[in-house]
């Protein structure tokens, strides 16, 4: 490993995470540095993509006059446009740098923060401006699959889980750190004041991009492009993987961006008890609901490291399988919380509303978690596949690998993050059906995670009689190789 003159000063040329020498000589050091601002810049691109998960609790329907079917599409429509970003975002880093595209990407936030800044402080404006502006905060969620494919080039794959987890924990934990600073904001000055919740992430975002320009690095020899994407596109695991994700990230995003609203929506419910809503009921409704929503968040922030650390010590088919066999007992949790409370007239009960929203922290950890085990599955089935391409050098089949799995990442981030938007658009639908509650989509949860627990079983569990061993070292993926 080796800086290069030729470009600048954080060049690095010639970077082998595998070489064990190189790494315990200073390599370890370099990419812990890179990890850290990486960390730091992507929690801030999760904060400002989730940013209106926040403003919608500041959005009083007899004042913006958006209803509870418009907040939800409101804020699907940032999930959406940070989905299909992460394609291109994935190709980033290897085309521009890591540091320069971490450095870009993060001064980009200033302009979904800047408007909602402005028309937050504008309730007469248009809802489609509003969808306009909620838009542009969908660069915040193509941070990920930038930083995820390039914390991927600077670890060896004995590190991988825990790097990644760590990477996208850290990231993952700014949807709730941005609920913690609008509960600060809510319970200090009410929920007029949305302003300074944007305000406080403009400071973020500089400071993002001064850590990005001083203390991360450009790995020159990195390598990744359009024809990667097509070539991963024709493996079978590509596509079960990103469905599984869809299982995983896609709750975890969905319900980080539904939480607080859903909240608000039964807390007000209570409040109300079917009377008129005024506005000291909407501000208390707002203030419980921000006390509770960040809670989820947090907790699967925190779980995506400890998914990818047990998936490097036990497999990631495995920790995945298992944790979606408890996302369904979680998902049956609501369900049955749910079906008790649309028969029992009147608001819900506190038992329902304490399994309601303990099944809802469960699926936050769980998620999380899964999170964590699906993306360890990446770098692994790939570098499973590459041992029998017999007719590639060592060094060649590495790069292959790494090619493959950063792009698999990228791709599988963007359909996981149209999952969040399902989410959002399952809770709309069953708002709007004649129950007026979420009881429905509780049902298409519960059924999905079924169908993920079924296919990781058969893909990458069960060990059909043909299957090779391929490796201790990467025993979730033993199987998925042998019959991919």
């Amino acid at each position: 490993m080796q800086t290069s003159s030729t470009r600048s000063g954080y060049d690095i040329d010639d970077w082998d995470a595998e070489d064990v020498e190189a790494w315990n000589d200073g390599g370890s050091k370099i990419a812990r540095r890179n990890l850290i601002w990486s960390i730091f810049a992507e929690h801030v691109g999760f904060s400002v993509w989730s940013i209106w998960s926040v403003m919608v609790l500041f959005m009083p329907q007899n004042v913006y006059h958006i209803d509870a079917a418009g907040k939800f599409f409101l804020v699907a429509v940032p999930t959406l446009v940070g989905a299909v970003l992460r394609i291109p975002y994935t190709f980033a880093t290897a085309h521009f740098g890591g540091r320069n595209w971490t450095l870009f990407s993060a001064l980009a936030l200033l302009l979904p923060t800047a408007l909602t800044l402005y028309f937050m402080a504008h309730p007469g404006t248009s809802y489609t401006t509003f969808l306009i502006v909620a838009g542009f905060a969908g660069l915040g969620g193509g941070n990920f699959a930038s930083s995820m494919t390039n914390i991927n080039a600077f670890y060896p794959q004995r590190y991988k889980g825990w790097a990644l987890g760590l990477n996208a924990g850290g990231g993952n934990i700014g949807v709730a750190v941005i609920q913690l600073v609008g509960l600060l904001v809510i319970a200090t000055v009410g929920n007029g004041s949305p302003h300074l919740v944007c305000a406080t992430y403009l400071v973020l975002i500089a400071l993002a991009a001064v850590g990005a320009s001083m203390f991360m690095n450009n790995l020159t020899n990195q390598r990744s492009d359009a024809r990667s994407l097509i070539d991963v596109l024709a493996h079978r695991d590509s596509w079960l993987i990103s469905l599984l994700y869809i299982g995983t990230f896609g709750s975890f995003i969905g319900f980080g961006f539904a939480f607080g609203q859903v909240l608000q929506i039964n807390f007000l419910a209570g409040l109300a008890h079917g009377g008129p809503v005024t506005p000291a009921m909407t501000a208390q409704a707002s203030l419980h609901a921000a006390q509770i929503a960040f809670i989820g968040p947090v907790l699967g922030s925190l779980s995506r490291p400890l998914g990818g650390w047990l998936s490097d010590r036990f497999g990631g088919g495995k920790v995945t399988l298992y944790t979606f066999y408890a996302m369904i007992a979680a998902a049956g949790c609501l369900v049955a919380a749910g079906e008790i409370d649309d028969a029992t007239p009147g608001p819900a009960t506190g038992a329902t509303m304490g399994a309601f929203i303990a099944g809802f922290i469960a699926l936050f950890i769980l998620s999380g978690m899964g999170n964590g085990s699906v993306y360890k599955m990446i770098p692994s089935i790939f570098e499973a596949k590459s041992r029998g391409m017999n007719q590639l050098s060592a060094p060649e089949r590495s790069a292959w690998s790494l090619r493959m799995s950063g792009a698999l990442i990228g791709i599988a981030g963007a359909i996981g993050g149209l999952g969040g938007v399902g989410v959002n658009i399952a809770l709309r639908a069953s708002y709007l059906s004649p129950a007026k509650s979420a009881t429905m989509a509780f049902w298409v949860f519960l059924g999905f995670y079924v169908l993920c627990a079924a296919i990781t079983w058969v893909a990458y569990v069960r060990r059909p009689k043909t299957a090779g061993v391929l490796g201790t070292e990467t025993p979730a993926v033993s199987s998925a190789a042998a019959v991919a």
